[in-house]
């Protein structure tokens, strides 16, 4: 009874609350207050990050079409060119923090030297004016035999890469010794090159003898082999200077790592002469009689090639590399580069070595081969402004093996480009782009030189290299050269300081 009582009075006090609640007035509900309008957020940037834009005033592509872009620009990302188009619309699809504006300028690709001997740099002017075997068997491989070390070798191949990557070229082909030293000023520069380790008959730097060359030749390619910008390479010298068996090795190793062969061919009537009594027969028709030429052989000079001999080299897919200057100052002849392009013989323009041209200036060597083919066949219209300068760009970069990575301006391709200001003087003014850089232009006017889409020159320094110091370095090789071989060498003595300003009375 207790408990039911107990129930009874909690139900009567919970209905006297219930009631007591529902008597009170309810509060107003504030009304929500209106929100600000946030200022308008930029749109996030829809547009593809790229690691550098290059803009243009006039874009060569040097691509199947030779299509020139007024205001052009190159997209670049990854060491790629992933698009060029107008600045307009590449400017639309991608977005960069590095934008290199050459507006007002030529941007065009790299040039491609295919065929020097980098180190030789050091040996510019050592000994001038005289016939081929002369100025080598009196003149450089005496001072080769006694100079040409690692050391030697790294310092003159720092020195050409400033004068190559001053003047444009961002590829080459290099003939030499101890290139796994090549290879590493190369990589240091940021070049990108086609690097041969000389074979030869005699005794040389590093090469006693046929067993040490193929020591050091294949320590080389297995060093090297497979590095993004460097290809290296088996160059024996010559068809004169190289036995049947030493050819058969340089060929053996190239073969069994899938690498170029580099040799001059046919530079000289004497070789011609030398060959044709030996084997009787040329030394083009020699080297296809042993076996040795090849798709993946690149003959430097090719002057004294005859119609058979193109015939030859054409079916064998061999390439060639012209050098004009060098055959014109040690008199060595002319090359038939119309009649050896028209056998269907892929031919890069070349400077060779320093030693014998004097300089790795590429758009010189554009110039004068253009006239050299002119004057030798009393032709004005042989090897046109258009046809070298697909010589020095893509034709080159196909003769050296490098034709689908480089020597145009492509998507996919190498961001291997330079930049051409031809608003000087000396350069003005332009009716057209191609004639102007042929004719008229030379390696003063790069302002700009990427490989691999990395700046190797900005118009004023050179990112990659110390230039004060290899310069240093060079004259400690001239001094030491001069004495060896004792040759009067001009001095250049300090500037004396300036006169200081006299007060007006």
């Amino acid at each position: 009874m207790k408990k039911a009582a107990a129930a009874v009075v909690v139900l009567a006090m919970l209905a006297f609350s219930a009631a007591t609640d529902a008597k009170k007035p309810v509060a107003a509900k504030k009304p929500a207050a209106a929100k600000t309008p946030a200022p308008d957020a930029p749109a996030p940037d829809a547009r593809r990050p790229v690691d550098a834009i290059v803009l243009a005033g006039q874009l060569i592509t040097m691509d199947p079409s030779d299509r020139v872009i007024p205001s052009g620009a190159v997209a670049i990302a990854d060491t790629r060119i992933v698009a060029i188009g107008t600045q307009e619309e590449i400017e639309k699809e991608y977005r960069t923090s590095q934008l290199i504006d050459r507006r007002g300028q030529v941007v065009m690709p790299g040039l491609v030297n295919s065929h020097t001997h980098a180190a030789m740099n050091l040996l510019r002017g050592i000994s001038d004016d005289k016939p081929l075997m002369e100025w080598l068997e009196k003149s450089i491989f005496p001072a080769e035999g006694k100079n040409v070390s690692p050391a030697f070798v790294k310092a003159g191949t720092l020195l050409a890469s400033l004068e190559m990557i001053r003047t444009g070229t961002t590829a080459f082909a290099d003939m030499y010794y101890f290139e796994s030293d090549v290879a590493e000023a190369v990589n240091q520069a940021g070049l990108r090159g086609v690097l041969g380790e000389t074979w030869i008959d005699f005794p040389a730097p590093g090469h006693a003898n046929l067993e040490e060359t193929k020591t050091v030749s294949r320590a080389f390619a297995k060093r090297w082999k497979g590095h993004p910008r460097i290809v290296p390479a088996m160059a024996p010298h010559a068809p004169y200077t190289c036995s049947k068996e030493t050819l058969l090795a340089a060929k053996a190793i190239a073969d069994e790592f899938g690498l170029p062969l580099l040799i001059h061919l046919s530079e000289t009537k004497d070789e011609q002469k030398t060959i044709q009594e030996r084997y009787q027969m040329t030394p083009t028709r020699w080297l296809d009689s042993i076996g040795f030429l090849g798709a993946n052989v690149l003959a430097a000079h090719a002057v004294w090639i005859d119609a058979e001999d193109m015939k030859v080299l054409a079916a064998k897919k061999v390439t060639a590399a012209h050098n004009p200057e060098s055959n014109m100052k040690l008199a060595s002849g002319i090359a038939p580069v119309p009649a050896t392009r028209k056998a269907g013989i892929v031919v890069g323009l070349a400077t060779d070595g320093a030693a014998s041209n004097n300089d790795l200036d590429m758009f010189e060597a554009m110039d004068i081969a253009a006239k050299l083919a002119k004057v030798g066949s009393m032709d004005p219209t042989a090897l046109p402004a258009k046809d070298v300068l697909r010589m020095a760009t893509i034709e080159g970069a196909r003769a050296i093996g490098l034709g689908s990575v480089t020597g145009s301006l492509e998507p996919g391709k190498a961001a291997d480009l330079i930049a051409v200001d031809l608003s000087a003087p000396e350069y003005q003014p332009v009716y057209d782009l191609t004639s102007a850089l042929v004719y008229t232009a030379d390696g003063q006017a790069v302002t700009l030189t990427m490989v691999d889409g990395r700046v190797l020159y900005d118009g004023k320094s050179f990112p990659t290299l110390d230039q004060k110091k290899i310069l240093a370095e060079a004259a400690e090789w001239r001094t030491k050269l001069a004495g060896q071989l004792s040759l009067p060498v001009p001095s250049f003595p300090a500037p004396a300081a300036p006169r200081p300003t006299e007060k007006k009375k």
